[in-house]
């Protein structure tokens, strides 16, 4: 798929990037927030140290196609199961959810069984990052 492909296909959707939990560092949200923006998404970023309410609270007023976890923590499983929880909780089943920050291997199956759509890696390129979140909110 091609940059403006990807971009065609996120020009309409609005993205919510979310730090939930105490962790204080969000470069890799920020730059997953730009890269997002960049490829024609509207994203709205929470800010650092938000709870799963908080966020999902966001996600419902804003009306998001999709939210962003960022989690460095390694308290992945928690948050991101708050997270989801709440959003059904508001009736948010169609807002699909993805993950970034320091998620090891073995926990990624256990993410997906939650309902998470995608779950990215330091190490990914942005443009497959793109690609992936292009393919998920068509």
């Amino acid at each position: 798929m091609s940059t403006q492909q990807r971009t065609a296909k996120l020009a309409s959707k609005r993205i919510l990037i979310g730090k939930p939990g105490l962790d204080g560092h969000d470069i890799g949200a920020k730059i997953i927030a730009l890269t997002l923006r960049n490829a024609g998404a509207e994203v709205i970023y929470t800010g650092l140290r938000r709870s799963p309410a908080q966020i999902a609270q966001v996600a419902i007023d804003e009306g998001v196609d999709a939210v962003g976890l960022s989690i460095l923590s390694g308290s992945h499983k928690e948050l991101v199961a708050d997270v989801i929880a709440q959003l059904r909780e508001m009736n948010a089943h169609d807002v699909k959810v993805f993950v970034g920050g320091t998620i090891p291997a073995e926990d990624h199956a256990s993410l997906h069984q939650l309902g998470v759509s995608a779950v990215f890696t330091a190490d990914m390129p942005l443009d497959t990052v793109v690609a992936s979140l292009a393919e998920s909110l068509a």
